[in-house]
């Protein structure tokens, strides 16, 4: 029996996931990357326990940027309020995607550890569409405090029996960690783990799947400024156009 997929493998490739979408804005001055989602007329100043909006952008496949969808088209959890989409301000570009709210409380310096955001039973329907992401290798972008972060949808194992076909395993990511940096009263940079730890199967076989969905966060002061915090976002050579990774547990 081979070895299973170590925990650092999936930080690993989310690292690289997060390389390789950075990199599409590489061509862009830092400047015209803080101005493209600038929001006019806040400062980007808060104080402790100050809600800070969590809005997703899209989804899709990891090996197609240009190929994305509303958020929403995956059966994730809703806000209980319904969702609501950012209004736009003049001049702000949106890459053509509309900025949905999301269930997850992200205040400034509030540490959270496993919050739950709600329990589902998958439909049958649910289960496909969730299915056919995970086997495409679907990611999910959002933003935070106009700062990009992306993060799986969920992960491929592949089953080599010592006799027959090899079998594929589908899970499906039910836990994000959000790891965000401040400086001062500012948010500096957020990344995101989905941990394939707390993750469950939606293969063929399984039907009438209950799931909770739940998150962490974890705040950690920076050094870095303000001034420098988009400065990551031009450091990464990898583009997802020409990188193909899938990531398989080998069993």
């Amino acid at each position: 029996m081979a070895g299973v997929c170590k925990h650092t493998v999936w930080c690993l490739a989310s690292w690289l996931l997060c390389a390789s979408l950075l990199a599409l804005g590489k061509s862009e001055s830092v400047e015209q990357l803080g101005h493209r989602r600038r929001l006019l007329g806040n400062d980007h100043r808060y104080q402790l326990k100050d809600p800070v909006p969590l809005y997703a952008a899209k989804v899709g496949p990891f090996a197609n940027p240009s190929e994305t969808y509303e958020y929403y088209k995956l059966p994730y959890c809703k806000p209980k309020e319904g969702v609501r989409y950012k209004t736009l301000g003049m001049g702000e570009v949106v890459d053509a995607n509309r900025m949905a709210t999301t269930p997850y409380a992200l205040n400034f310096m509030v540490d959270r550890k496993d919050e739950k955001v709600c329990d589902k039973t998958l439909t049958d329907e649910d289960m496909v569409i969730f299915r056919k992401a995970v086997m495409d290798d679907w990611y999910f972008q959002m933003y935070y405090d106009d700062l990009p972060v992306w993060g799986f949808i969920g992960k491929v194992e592949k089953i080599i029996p010592k006799a027959g076909q090899p079998e594929y395993k589908f899970y499906l990511f039910t836990h994000i960690d959000f790891d965000v940096k401040y400086n001062g009263d500012r948010v500096i940079e957020i990344n995101v783990l989905t941990d394939p730890q707390q993750a469950v199967d939606i293969s063929e076989n399984t039907k009438d799947v209950k799931v909770t969905f739940s998150y962490s966060v974890k705040w950690t002061s920076t050094p870095i400024t303000f001034d420098q915090r988009l400065q990551r976002y031009e450091r990464f050579p990898l583009n997802p156009i020409h990188l193909e990774i899938h990531w398989f547990s080998i069993i």
